[in-house]
């Protein structure tokens, strides 16, 4: 079997909807019928014949060839099977994940990887703001599986996480981490300010001393920690990075302690100012 692939005529006339064309919804669908799918969500009300040429059988592997800005939740509530994105994704890629992959090769718009619960997301290019974070009246945001970012994301990372593990790897804008339950977050690159700000739990990993942290979080000194030589590791052999990040005995600040104050920055002691 081929590869059920959706090449793009041309860039869309409206935003788009892809929430449809994941492998268990397209189980057992003809060709032609999945072209008769709205995807549209204005007045234009396109289908997916009019925006894609479709080919191949297998809705197990999906491939979107071509990229846009306008390509919204892509993989969203995925449970098995994989999706792949040539190009750039809109908003709330992955979103709702259970399982599979997703892999989107380029750039992705906010919240990617909203209430992901299992499976990998992985994007090659930069994430937009909120990423791994809650919609507008959602009490939590990602509740498990793994989101790796292998460029740059915006504000707002993993904001109100309670599961799982996400890595960027040059760099996130401010607040990452705000209001994290549980989970973990790991960011090379730089951090913008105030990350892990009114953090519960959850662990922060940095490759770098952070430009600056609420006054509420407690210097706890450089402990050896078993932790920090686990998720090196960790990273390690799942090719999300290519050298340890923290050592043996990183930097640790715990807090937020305006709040619960048992979560915990940590980052290399050299990295320390």
């Amino acid at each position: 079997m081929k590869a059920l692939t959706f090449t793009l005529v041309a860039e869309p006339p409206e935003r788009l909807d892809l929430s449809p064309l994941t492998p268990e919804r397209l189980a057992g669908i003809e060709r032609r019928d999945i072209e008769k799918i709205q995807i549209g969500t204005s007045k234009h009300g396109s289908k997916v014949g009019d925006i894609f040429r479709v080919a191949g059988n297998d809705p197990l592997d999906i491939v979107f060839e071509g990229g846009s800005a306008r390509l919204d939740r892509v993989a969203e509530a995925m449970r098995d099977g994989s999706v792949r994105v040539v190009g750039n994704a809109g908003a709330q890629a992955g979103r709702a994940m259970r399982g599979g992959t997703l892999t989107i090769e380029g750039n992705a718009g906010p919240h990617a990887g909203s209430g992901m619960r299992g499976g990998r997301l992985e994007i090659t290019g930069n994430a937009g703001d909120h990423l791994g974070a809650p919609l507008a009246g959602e009490l939590a945001g990602m509740n498990g599986g793994v989101l790796i970012v292998r460029g740059k994301a915006g504000a707002f990372a993993a904001d109100r996480m309670r599961r799982g593990l996400i890595a960027v790897l040059k760099g996130l804008g401010d607040n990452a981490g705000s209001r994290m339950i549980a989970g973990t977050l790991v960011v090379a690159g730089g951090t913008g300010e105030m990350p892990g700000y009114l953090m519960r739990r959850g662990s922060i990993l940095l490759d770098r001393a952070p430009k600056s942290l609420s006054p509420s979080f407690v210097e706890c000194g450089a402990p050896e920690s078993v932790f920090a030589a686990v998720i090196d590791r960790h990273l390690i052999a799942e090719g999300i990075l290519k050298r340890p990040l923290l050592g043996n005995a990183p930097q640790k600040y715990g807090g937020d302690n305006a709040v619960l104050g048992m979560g915990e920055v940590l980052f290399p002691p050299e990295a320390c100012c």
